[in-house]
């Protein structure tokens, strides 16, 4: 009912960021992005394992991408309505997050060999018109009349925060840059919301594709300080919900915010009850109607990380259960990628990282420290509560 395992040793590179796929053939495909570093460290290179349909181990890791003296990171693994092989992923061109480019590649063959053989790939090309602008003003005008209410110091970096808002959404190279990846699109048919954020804006978007990625349009952009990395689900009655990460002011809780017209305009986020401390989160649909949210269910620090479920489409979260459950500044359990596969199990993939000093070193010296770890489990598993 439950396993789980290291994809491979823990090493001395910095490991983060997984993505999870199942393959039509039963295979799984994990990629994640390795090196000495993030986005300032030019050796950052995107690496995947496979593990086949009834193997009992993960291939040793290869590479998936690496654009030579860059760092290329957060990537995203996702199968199309055509069943093709999508890779996005950012890579940084002046080591800033907001100097990011979005980039894929896409493969139909991608489950005869171990490493997928890539075709069609190219920039993802995403322009936020003058819409966008309006909407950002409009509301940097509301939060200006609400500042009389907080404290001065918050006061004075939310004046910093709009400003730096204003110029960045002024200017068009900054807007159509710096938009990055992190956790699956959410693909109905030839529709596919794929999930960006920005660090230079420290808010969200989506990029949409009604034509199976031939296209793609961004949508308005999802409002709030500091919510950032969207996973996005679709309730019954259409309501797409993004769930996102907290990067903004207390209390450190997942925001929220919803869509009625198909993810092109969105409320501004709300903050939900479930605890965040600004690390990624993902949420899923369950083919039997639960939802499930996985994230660390802490406000400070990454040392727990847990599975929550929800039996009425997020609007409460009854049922919790961990995958890690570890004391402060022991290790760190963060950004799950999350997937239900055909019959019906449950896989995640999260970043591993120990912080023990009396750890085995690398021949470089290097703590062997980090690896992404894998994680199944059934519905019958996590219903049934800690």
């Amino acid at each position: 009912m439950f396993h789980s395992e290291l994809i491979f040793p823990l090493n001395g590179w910095h490991n983060h960021a997984s993505s999870i796929v199942e393959c039509p053939n039963g295979d799984l495909l994990v990629c994640w992005f390795s090196g000495s570093g993030e986005r300032t460290a030019d050796d950052v290179q995107i690496l995947g394992a496979r593990r086949r349909r009834g193997a009992r181990r993960w291939s040793a890791p290869f590479q998936m991408a690496d654009t030579p003296d860059y760092p290329d990171c957060n990537p995203c693994l996702f199968l199309d309505a055509r069943q093709r092989l999508w890779l996005v992923w950012i890579t940084i061109l002046n080591h800033r997050w907001e100097g990011s480019l979005l980039k894929y590649r896409v493969s139909t063959d991608y489950q005869r060999s171990l490493v997928p053989r890539w075709g069609a790939g190219d920039v993802l090309h995403l322009s936020p018109d003058e819409r966008f602008v309006e909407s950002v003003e409009g509301w940097c005008k509301r939060l200006e009349t609400q500042a009389p209410r907080y404290p001065a110091e918050l006061r004075t970096r939310l004046n910093v925060y709009l400003e730096t808002v204003r110029q960045r959404a002024g200017d068009l190279l900054s807007r159509r840059l710096g938009w990055m990846t992190r956790v699956h699109p959410l693909v109905q048919g030839e529709r596919i919301l794929l999930p960006l954020y920005s660090d230079g804006f420290s808010f969200s978007l989506i990029a949409i594709s009604e034509d199976n990625g031939a296209t793609w349009k961004p949508s308005l952009p999802i409002l709030a300080p500091g919510a950032v990395q969207p996973s996005l689900v679709q309730r019954r009655d259409g309501t797409l919900v993004a769930y996102l990460r907290d990067n903004g002011p207390p209390p450190n809780r997942v925001w929220m915010a919803t869509s009625s017209d198909g993810g092109y305009s969105w409320s501004e986020a709300t903050k939900t009850d479930l605890p965040n401390p600004g690390s990624s989160v993902e949420v899923i649909a369950l083919r039997t109607g639960e939802w499930l949210l996985v994230g660390n269910d802490t406000e400070q620090g990454r040392h727990r990380l847990a599975v929550w479920v929800s039996t009425d489409e997020g609007r409460s979260w009854q049922l919790k259960r961990h995958l890690e459950n570890d004391e402060p500044n022991r290790g760190r359990y963060s950004y799950p990628s999350v997937i239900q596969a055909r019959y019906g199990t449950i896989h995640v993939t999260y970043s591993y990282a120990l912080e023990s000093p009396d750890l085995e070193r690398d021949e470089q010296g290097r703590p062997k420290r980090s690896s992404i770890k894998w994680a199944q489990f059934t519905r019958e598993w996590l219903m049934a509560g800690e």
